[in-house]
């Protein structure tokens, strides 16, 4: 069966795109909407209005692609799985597939719904400079917070991510990469140790964050204490000795969980807003150990030291990091990675993020990495969700368009601003 058709479906009366054609505009934020004739009404098209014309800060991203994949590899990067598509699946029959050839099609000149062969065809056609530039700059996204830490030579710095969207970009640093780069330079592991919190203040003298990847490299059942200086100078030994190439410029992988400790601890010793990554990922990690409700003795015990802990992503367990939210202080979540990969359905999951932490707990990310779509997906389902979940109350009279716009402002934005001690005004 072809690929290559547009599926001229009906049109969905809470999709605050309402588009039926291309659109032509590549324009800075409020130009993520493409324009059609089928448009909301009533207070629920008051909320989507407020909603498309609110910049965003995302809070955990990536950079967007140096180079141009060809379909194979674009192919495996709508998914998390690292493994190549099987020879018998067209990765775009997917929920994140759906939702590039439904809402990136029009970016890039062609009609919504595009088939997948036109659709990537008309990606090689442009280029993936000019493919960033267009979905970046219509995503409305007014800051991004870029980790750098993973493959960092495939995707764009913050300042390349700044220069092709045309907006800020701060820099969050990953504990663990600044740390498998020092173990092998430092000339020795007691100087490694020694030395990681000085090094951790100079690598971040201008970060805006710090993230780990402990839920990855040993799940979240580990001793919440910080462990004795004894412990932590064996465990880089074995780290050392193990090196098994890491890749992204180290040559050992940090794993074991006396140094992950060690790391975190020393993150909490900075003073910089933390980032956890939690619940849904690659299959790098183990899903059943990375389900926040295990971080809480760790959670408890960082609350006198001041220090905010972002837990990120968190699908399937986004309810238990509502709770966290709720229960402390120092704790804020997203759904960022979920909305992407949840395509259609992912106004569910973004309703249920509201479910039960207050609002000024809640932020937004897309932690897109690679494929610009991703970035732009971020944004225009986070919208889409938000415009579903907050106008229907407001139809229902439960809220006000002024609520609304307001609540919508703090998660997109202002939750962020404050916590990263962001400037300027959205």
């Amino acid at each position: 069966m072809s690929t290559d058709r547009p599926d001229q479906g009906p049109h969905d009366p809470h999709d605050p795109s309402g588009s039926h054609g291309p659109s032509g505009s590549h324009g800075p934020s409020g130009s993520h909407d493409p324009s059609g004739s089928h448009r909301p009404s009533g207070p629920y098209a008051e909320v989507a209005a407020a909603l498309a014309a609110l910049p965003l800060l995302d809070h955990h991203v990536h950079g967007a692609l140096r180079s141009q994949p060809d379909r194979a590899r674009f192919e495996q990067m709508l998914s998390e799985s690292d493994r190549p598509v099987p020879a018998w699946m067209n990765g775009f029959d997917s929920q994140v597939g759906l939702a590039v050839r439904r809402w990136c099609a029009p970016l890039l000149d062609l009609e919504p719904r595009a088939g997948a062969d036109a659709y990537v065809a008309r990606r090689q056609e442009l280029g993936e400079a000019e493919v960033t530039r267009r979905l970046l700059t219509a995503s409305g996204v007014g800051r991004y917070l870029v980790e750098t830490g993973f493959a960092a030579e495939e995707i764009l710095t913050p300042a390349q991510m700044s220069a092709s969207s045309g907006v800020p970009a701060d820099e969050v640093v990953r504990l663990e990469t600044v740390f498998e780069r020092l173990l092998t330079s430092a000339g020795s592991v007691e100087s490694a140790v020694r030395r990681y919190p000085e090094v951790l203040a100079e690598r971040t003298a201008n970060a805006a964050g710090l993230k780990s990847v402990v839920a990855y490299r040993c799940g979240f059942d580990f001793d919440p204490a910080p462990p004795s200086r004894a412990d932590v100078v064996r465990a880089a030994g074995r780290t050392l000795a193990a090196g098994d190439g890491a890749g992204d410029g180290a040559s050992a992988r940090v794993d074991d969980p006396v140094l992950l400790r060690f790391l975190l601890w020393s993150g909490v010793d900075r003073g910089l807003p933390l980032q956890l990554h939690s619940g849904y990922g690659d299959p790098d990690l183990d899903l059943h150990r990375c389900d926040p409700l295990l971080l809480t003795d760790f959670i408890r015990r960082v609350e006198p030291r001041g220090v905010d802990l972002l837990l990120l992503h968190c699908y399937p367990f986004h309810r238990n990091a509502g709770y966290l939210a709720q229960a402390f202080p120092h704790v804020y979540f997203d759904v960022g990675l979920a909305t992407n990969y949840t395509g259609l359905r992912s106004h569910a999951v973004i309703a249920e993020s509201l479910e039960l932490a207050p609002f000024g707990k809640i932020l937004f990310s897309s932690d897109a990495w690679g494929p610009a779509e991703l970035h732009f997906l971020g944004a225009h389902l986070w919208r889409r969700g938000m415009t579903r979940a907050l106008g229907r109350w407001v139809e229902d009279a439960e809220l006000g368009t002024r609520d609304a716009t307001r609540i919508a402002a703090m998660i997109g934005w202002e939750n962020a601003a404050r916590v990263y001690g962001v400037e300027g005004d959205r």
